[in-house]
């Protein structure tokens, strides 16, 4: 007995492609328990005809051959287990998740999925300042520039601010935590003009009665005039001048954030040249996507359908 197949119907036969991108477009905007109690529908087969919606947009993205690539590490589970995505910059979509963890192996399998032909097309890569992703893109791709994300560079810096207020709060007597520190992390890391009349108030408070964090917080605001300068000469000016501005103030984690951006000056520095000044909103964008679709997926344990919804989450609805 031969079986005759049909192109109008899904990979599961019960149903045609037509409803199968009808699911897949639904759970772009609800979870998979919901869209399978609006359809009367078992929550396997809705979670199949969406991975056959999803893996029919990628067929027509078609194969990517980006220019310039973002690299960035996302947690799937609690015990630090990570793997790697990678987006087209120009594109503004992600088109690589994999590896098992984000060593240099797993960096590695990323350039091998990509090919030495469309390799040799890349100019530039944005990372965070993780050592693995740095050596494998110099290796595999040395003709790329390496751009260290801003975002990652300011994280850092708020970072040392956090210690300098944890220092602080052991340091100070009981009242002067309860009274003045407890509770200002949230005003502390944000930037004043974001702040609203309260929180600037309560930080005004704080730093009439706590030199130290004064002096840390203007640090962290006077730093923000770095991303501005459009010559790497005068960034390299401003970044001295700042970190001569940091002795005597007894701010070691300050001091330790100084030496991490002279490191990593070469990459942060691309920063000044208006030919590698790219869009990296859609690096937190993609990251808040990607936060909000583990969250809706709570529970599920399938890698190859969180793998889609990342390669697709950027995509148009087909």
């Amino acid at each position: 007995m031969r079986t005759e197949q049909l192109d109008f119907l899904a990979d599961n036969p019960y149903y045609t492609k037509r409803f199968a991108f009808y699911v897949g477009r639904r759970c772009r905007e609800s979870s998979l328990q919901a869209v399978a109690a609006e359809l009367h529908l078992d929550w396997s087969t809705v979670k199949t005809l969406e991975m056959q919606y999803m893996r029919e947009q990628l067929r027509r993205a078609g194969n990517p051959a980006p220019t310039a690539i973002g690299i960035d590490e996302i947690s799937i589970r609690r015990g630090h287990s990570y793997r790697i995505v990678v987006s087209d910059q120009e594109r503004k979509r992600p088109i690589w998740f994999g590896g098992h963890d984000r060593t240099a192996a797993s960096m590695n399998e990323f350039y091998l999925w990509l090919g030495a032909n469309r390799i040799k097309k890349l100019k530039l890569a944005v990372m965070d300042m993780w050592e693995p992703f740095y050596t494998v893109t110099r290796r595999e791709a040395p003709q790329a520039a390496i751009l260290y994300d801003k975002f990652h560079v300011i994280r850092h810096l708020g970072e040392a601010l956090d210690k300098v207020r944890r220092s602080e709060y052991t340091r100070v007597t009981d009242q002067h935590r309860r009274s003045f520190i407890k509770g200002q992390r949230y005003n502390l890391l944000s930037r004043r003009a974001n702040l609203k009349y309260k929180g600037r108030q309560a930080l005004k408070l704080l730093f009439q009665v706590n030199r130290r964090l004064n002096t840390a917080y203007l640090l962290k605001e006077s730093f923000e005039q770095f991303w501005d300068y459009q010559r790497e000469g005068c960034a390299w000016r401003f970044f001295m001048h700042w970190w001569d501005s940091l002795k005597w103030q007894r701010l070691e984690p300050y001091e330790q954030f100084a030496r991490m951006i002279l490191r990593h000056w070469d990459g942060i520095a691309l920063h000044c040249r208006p030919e590698y000044q790219v869009s990296l909103g859609f690096v937190e964008g993609l990251n808040n996507k990607i936060r909000v679709i583990q969250r809706r997926a709570y529970g599920l344990r399938d890698e190859e359908y969180l793998r889609l919804k990342v390669l697709t989450c950027m995509l148009p609805a087909i």
